[in-house]
């Protein structure tokens, strides 16, 4: 099978303060602008060079920030890039956040005729697929309502079927599946394999490494904005996974210098009672487990610092100063549910010595998602805020 998407050399980069896109506005403000240094530009994307085969079904991971959704968005021509090139064979889906080409006004039926139409199919070939599509949805009872009226799972639900179901040679899915419940997730991920089987190329970004390993044939993975490593799924899981382990940089080298005294073992984020691949829900009640090894006896704490996918700092813990014996120790954290909003989080983590001395700092050591559970018919938007308490608030009949 021969190619159907070649990237060459593409590089992406935003003026940082000024709002674009790629678009006429873009050029026009570039222009104005006398000149730019280089700290007011934010590359996005560096040199991003490879190719997918007819019927491949490639991951795209990374952390939060090393070009995963700009790639996607440049493929989708939703934006274009500050340089290089790309070919594309095909008509492309894609579905990059809740509501990708959705009127709010018009109603799932009328979404799903528009959505096809910007496909290039004909109304008769809408109409052919259109009951498969809202069956797989499962948002019948809902689809002469207009889309504005949706949960967001709702909205997932059917753009996903919208994207799946009518025959786009190239599917390019971003992680807003995290948003259904695991029922649909597993349908979903079920869907893209028959699209494959079919012959056509998916392109899947996650933070699930799990579903990535039992969808994705081949893999990229994406760090600062440049490829890392492009090939078999388990190598580059393998290597990224290695990577978040031991991130680092030049002025970290406190981790290094330490070695002798304290070694990571393992960072664990999990739900009792969950699978690693299971979605986390607002509800659920997050544990994280660190473990370590102490070489001297010495005495620190553990601090580990939670931010937002936005950047954000959610909250730093820590716990106290105590002298500690030569052996393996294991620092424990529980995140109470119903605490958290539904947003990506990743942990960075300190070991701080006594006289504030920092023995270690690694940033981005762990990940997860908190996601929201779908109520069929109960309508809502996202609410904003870095956490979402379950606190005492009612109305009191006082007469």
């Amino acid at each position: 099978m021969g190619s159907v998407i070649k990237v060459e050399h593409i590089s992406k980069q935003y003026v940082l303060g000024v709002t674009n896109s790629g678009s006429l506005r873009e050029t026009i403000q570039s222009f104005f602008k006398k000149k730019e240094t280089e700290k007011d530009i934010f590359h996005a994307l560096t040199d991003v060079s490879f190719d997918v085969n007819e019927g491949d079904i490639v991951g795209i991971i990374g952390k939060n920030g090393a070009g995963k959704s700009t790639l996607l968005k440049i493929l989708s021509q939703i934006t274009q890039p500050t340089s290089g090139k790309i070919e594309i064979e095909g008509r492309v889906a894609s579905l990059l956040e809740v509501g990708t080409g959705f009127h709010p006004e018009l109603t799932g039926r009328e979404n799903v005729f528009l959505n096809g139409t910007i496909l290039g199919m004909s109304r008769v070939e809408v109409k052919r697929k259109f009951d498969e599509i809202v069956a797989f949805s499962g948002v019948e009872k809902f689809i002469d309502t207009p889309v504005k009226r949706y949960s967001s799972g709702m909205y997932v639900r059917l753009a996903f079927a919208v994207a799946a179901h009518l025959e786009p040679e190239i599917l390019i899915i971003d992680e807003v599946l995290s948003v259904g419940d695991a029922e649909f997730q597993k349908k979903c991920l079920g869907k893209m394999k028959d699209v494959a089987n079919e012959g056509r190329t998916v392109l899947f970004v996650s933070h699930n490494m799990n579903a990535v390993q039992s969808l994705c044939d081949k893999c990229i993975y994406l760090e600062r904005g440049s490829v890392e490593i492009y090939g078999q799924t388990s190598t580059v899981i393998e290597k990224y996974l290695s990577n978040v382990m031991n991130v680092g940089n030049s002025t970290l080298l406190n981790a290094q210098k330490n070695r002798d005294k304290i070694e990571i073992k393992s960072i664990d984020v999990f739900v009792p009672g969950k699978l690693k691949s299971d979605p986390i829900w607002l509800k659920d009640e997050v544990h994280v487990l660190i473990n370590f090894q102490i070489k001297i006896e010495m005495s620190f704490n553990v601090s580990l610092k939670l931010k937002s996918g936005l950047g954000d700092e959610v909250l730093n813990v820590w716990t106290k100063h105590e002298p500690i014996e030569l052996g393996e120790y294991q620092a424990k954290l529980i995140i109470p549910g119903n605490f958290l909003n539904n947003l990506d989080y990743t942990f960075d983590l300190y070991l701080v010595g006594t006289d504030s001395t920092l023995l270690l700092e690694k940033h981005e050591v762990a990940s997860f998602t908190v996601n929201e559970e779908v109520r069929e018919g109960f309508y809502h938007k996202k609410i904003a805020g870095l956490v979402r308490p379950k606190l005492d608030f009612s109305i009191i009949h006082k007469s």
